[in-house]
């Protein structure tokens, strides 16, 4: 009788030990969506002015052009929080404050795709050869060239420089200078995660 007590006590500690933490499992809220990819610059913040060397008003490379005026040097960006099963990027900086008339969208300033999946930056001044040393190719500009034109919005109020990140599930079979409207077109349906940044300018 007192060994059949014995062990009734022990069978309700244990359940008394154990049941709190069944309880703990129960209650658990089930976990979120992972963070949303992110994308940033050392160059300069969010939201604030770019620096003259990112823009047409650089000195280097010189000036040229109808409009006498410098394409500047491309920014270092970087990003993090890359969506499960990325296999590319494309980045697109574009003038959403500017329109070409009867253009299909508004001023492309930069256009690169193909970037490897596990690319987590783009340094400061990525020339215009192609491929990139990491393989990614550029599209054509608002000039029609492969590569950065930096931005050149006239005098008066900023225009916003958005950069728009986009993480996809395979890469673009398209030749290096395609067009903004090519390379959104093949990446439909494709899209992972996006991700933008936003640096103001005006002369």
């Amino acid at each position: 009788m007192r060994m059949a007590m014995v062990r009734s006590f022990g069978v309700l500690a244990f359940a008394a030990a154990i049941l709190p933490a069944f309880a703990q499992q129960a209650t658990a809220p089930p976990p979120g969506p992972p963070p949303s990819l992110l994308i940033s610059s050392p160059s300069f913040a969010d939201l604030t002015t770019i620096p003259t060397k990112y823009t047409c008003s650089a000195t280097t490379p010189p000036p040229g052009g109808p409009r006498n005026i410098s394409t500047g040097i491309s920014p270092a960006l970087q990003w993090t929080n890359v969506p499960k099963d990325t296999v590319s990027f494309v980045l697109i900086l574009h003038d959403p404050d500017a329109r070409v008339p009867k253009a299909p969208t508004d001023v492309t300033h930069w256009l690169v795709f193909n970037i490897p999946g596990d690319a987590t930056q783009l340094p400061e001044g990525v020339g215009p050869e192609a491929p990139l040393a990491n393989g990614a190719l550029q599209g054509a500009n608002i000039t029609g060239k492969a590569g950065y034109q930096g931005s050149c919005a006239g005098p008066g109020a900023s225009h916003h420089y958005t950069f728009e990140l986009l993480a996809l599930d395979q890469k673009l079979d398209l030749p290096q200078g395609a067009t903004r409207e090519q390379v959104q077109d093949a990446a439909k349906g494709h899209v992972l995660g996006s991700a933008v940044y936003i640096g103001l300018f005006h002369r």
